[in-house]
């Protein structure tokens, strides 16, 4: 007789061990979607608060952002109206304030976009659509120290994009170092509204029409945006006193007396300011916090222009030498191999010492001494890739090598390319860093971070503040830039998603 109950009981134990299997599979991956729902959630928050955060500034600077764009229009007018007139009053320090206004307020509506993007429920059901690129971002979304890093470059370089907005001070100010050198951290500081304009008023343009109306606007909007709307020049003080006409101040050890008249205001409430020093200040009394956004500026456009620029001509070469072969192949690598083998510090200070120091010389340098990796990289993926089924295809239906090498080879070479880059952006900044330091990099009194660093060293004991706040700023980033790269790395690579 067959055994029914036992093949019963069989069955039901089956049963019970699958949906056991299945409760425990929900069960792990029930945490997993759980921290993708956070981070989801977590990426709107910051979205939200990064949008609040630069609608608050774009409302604190509303007349200087205005006045930047009313500018720039006058700039373009004026340049088709007359260019040599244009080339008489343009400053390249007002770029600076065309590109804060332009991001200050493009970022807002790109992050209002991406919100109201992310709550459409139609939008949210396409992006459910796996693909190569869809599976990567949402592995390195999945990494919640990466973002977090991510988080911190975008604060970094929307600082260095907003200078001009958020340095209360122009860097380069030695103002009255006898009061204000060496000022501690939170150090606050009287000061006097003189009579006298801030900077040196530009001439206005005589006669009558377009061209000479359009320069006088432009003047006058340049003259308001380098003194930040602040026309009148300051004195710091560190105590005063009004006696009668006469204003008694001390500066050091210094008393002086000034004339009521020589002041803009008439009564005790408006002739003085207070300025607060965040970071403290230097030898010569320039605010800290003002040369470390500054600087920024430096430290963070040169280490992405030499990543770019090195990327770039490492993927050009590799991926030459590696699908043409033969002698370019040859001659190729030979020129990485003598380039990798001479100590790279070494060639940057010939190449400084012969043609002097700039911002341009050493992104340059920067850049054709850092190239020779990625041209490795990449070309060792080309080596592999030319022999696989879809490039022989590709070659069989005739199509060109540009088209080969653009459409199919460098596409699928550019994720150790982009790990590469990530990772090599902390190292540039580094080295740019050590070279202002040594002297050999960017030059005072234009600030960057490694000579802002070199400028506190000697006093690093008792004015810690100068060199501290500058080396935290470089440390935080090649962390950040680090963090990033490994999880770029993690989500590109499939063996590393999980």
């Amino acid at each position: 007789m067959f055994p029914y109950n036992d093949l019963f009981k069989r069955l039901t134990s089956l049963k019970r061990e699958r949906a056991s299997e299945k409760t425990s599979a929900l069960l792990e991956g029930k945490p997993a979607a759980d921290a993708v729902k956070k981070e989801k959630i977590g990426v709107k928050l910051f979205s939200f608060a990064a949008m609040f955060v630069f609608l608050l500034i774009l409302i604190g600077r509303a007349e200087l952002v205005l006045i930047s764009f009313r500018s720039l229009f006058t700039a373009i007018a004026l340049l088709f109206s007359s260019p040599e007139l244009f080339s008489e009053i343009f400053t390249p320090e007002i770029v600076e304030f065309w590109v804060g206004a332009i991001y200050l307020v493009t970022v807002p509506i790109t992050f209002a976009f991406f919100i109201k993007r992310s709550f459409n429920k139609r939008v949210r059901a396409d992006e459910e659509k796996s693909s190569l690129g869809k599976i990567s971002l949402k592995a390195f979304m999945r990494n919640s120290i990466a973002l977090y890093a991510s988080a911190i470059i975008f604060i970094l370089y929307s600082a260095a994009f907003l200078a001009p907005f958020l340095a209360p001070f122009s860097p380069y100010d030695q103002q009255d170092f006898l009061v204000t050198a060496y000022q501690p951290p939170f150090a606050r500081l009287d000061a006097l509204i003189l009579k006298q304009p801030k900077a040196q008023l530009l001439p206005m343009q005589q006669g009558s029409g377009t061209t000479p109306q359009l320069a006088n606007t432009l003047i006058s909007d340049l003259q308001i945006l380098k003194t930040r709307n602040e026309p009148h020049a300051i004195r710091f003080v560190n105590e005063y006193r009004l006696e009668g006409n006469a204003v008694m101040y001390r500066q050091g050890m210094r008393t002086k007396t000034m004339s009521v008249a020589e002041l803009a205001g008439n009564g005790k409430e408006k002739i003085a300011v207070m300025r607060t020093f965040i970071l403290g200040t230097d030898q010569y009394g320039r605010d800290i916090l003002s040369r470390v956004i500054y600087g920024s500026k430096i430290s963070l456009s040169i280490g992405f222009l030499v990543v770019l620029i090195s990327v770039t001509l490492g993927t050009v070469i590799g991926v030459t030498s590696g699908y043409f072969g033969g002698w370019a192949d040859a001659v190729m690598m030979r020129v990485v191999d003598v380039l990798i083998a001479f100590p790279a510090l070494f060639l940057i200070l010939i190449i400084i010492a012969t043609f002097g120091n700039s911002i341009y010389l050493i992104v340059l340098t920067l850049s054709f001494t850092g190239w020779m990796g990625v041209a490795r990289i990449v070309r060792s993926q080309v080596l592999s890739l030319k022999e696989q089924e879809f490039i022989l295809a590709a070659q069989s239906l005739g199509l060109s090598n540009m088209r080969v090498i653009f459409r199919h080879l460098a596409p699928n070479t550019l994720t150790p390319v982009i790990i590469a880059a990530t990772l090599r952006i902390g190292s540039i900044i580094l080295t740019e860093a050590g070279l202002s330091f040594l002297g050999l990099g960017v030059q005072p009194p234009t600030p960057s971070w490694g000579n802002i660093i070199n400028e506190g060293r000697d006093s690093l004991l008792n004015y810690w503040w100068i060199s501290t706040f500058p080396g935290i700023a470089i440390l935080t980033t090649v962390v950040c830039f680090n963090l990033i790269g490994d999880g770029v790395r993690d989500a590109l690579d499939p063996r590393m998603r999980g």
